[in-house]
C-alpha cells in the first residue's frame, strides 16, 4: 500500500503542469499584418514606373529605394509604409501616390509563432489570420515518436505569457477537432518529451 502511494505520488510528481485549456478562438477581426525583417515590398510609384520596385526589408528593418534612403519599415502596416514613402518622395516628385504591396511574408519576430520541442521540425513560422494548431503541426511535420502530444503547452505573449494546455495528441493521432484552437501572433508552442 505504501508502494503503490509513493508510486502514484512519483507520477503525479512527473505529469505535466495542468494549465486551463486555450481557447478555441483567438484571432482578432482588426489584425493587421506587421512588416519584419525578410519581408519583401512590391514599392509601386503611379506614374512613376523608374521609383517602382520590389525590395527587401533589410535585417536592420529599413529598406532603400531610388530616391529614399534609409526608411524604418519594421512594425509598420503597409499602409503606413505607403505614407512614409509618399513623404519622403514630395521633396523631389510632385504629389506622389504610392502603394505597397507585401509580396513575402516572416514578420517580425514578435508576431512569429514558434515551436520548440519534440516536433518533426521545430522552426519559428511567420503568423497568418486564422491559423490554428493543426496549421502549426502541418507545417513542423508533426511529433516525433517521444513527444508527449497532450501534455504540450501554448505560452501566449499577447496576454502576459499566460500559458494554455493543448491536446496535439488528440488532434493528430486521434483527429478529435475540438482540440484545434486559434494561435495568436507570438505564440510559442512548447512539446515536452513523454517518459513512456
Amino acid at each position: 500500500m505504501i508502494v503503490t502511494g509513493l508510486a502514484a505520488a512519483w507520477l503525479a510528481g512527473c505529469a505535466s503542469t495542468n494549465y486551463p485549456a486555450a481557447p478555441a478562438a483567438a484571432a482578432t477581426p482588426d489584425y493587421n499584418y506587421i512588416v519584419g525583417p525578410g519581408d519583401n515590398l512590391n514599392i509601386i510609384v503611379w506614374r512613376n514606373p523608374e521609383l517602382s520596385m520590389s525590395v527587401p526589408v533589410r535585417p536592420d528593418g529599413k529598406l532603400s529605394t531610388p530616391l529614399v534612403d534609409e526608411l524604418v519599415v519594421q512594425g509598420k502596416t503597409s499602409i503606413e509604409i505607403a505614407r512614409d514613402v509618399e513623404k519622403a518622395l514630395s521633396k523631389l516628385v510632385r504629389d506622389p501616390v504610392v502603394t505597397v504591396i507585401v509580396t513575402g511574408f516572416i514578420g517580425p519576430y514578435s508576431e512569429q509563432i514558434r515551436v520548440v520541442g519534440e516536433a518533426a521540425k521545430p522552426q519559428a513560422l511567420p503568423y497568418k489570420q486564422k491559423m490554428t494548431l493543426l496549421d502549426v503541426m502541418i507545417a513542423v511535420g508533426g511529433l516525433t515518436d517521444f513527444a508527449d502530444g497532450n501534455g504540450a503547452s501554448i505560452t501566449r505573449a499577447a496576454e502576459g505569457d499566460k500559458r494554455y494546455s493543448v491536446r496535439l495528441k488528440d488532434l493528430i493521432k486521434r483527429g478529435d477537432i475540438s482540440a484545434n484552437v486559434e494561435m495568436k501572433p507570438g505564440d510559442v508552442l512548447i512539446i515536452p518529451q513523454g517518459w513512456f
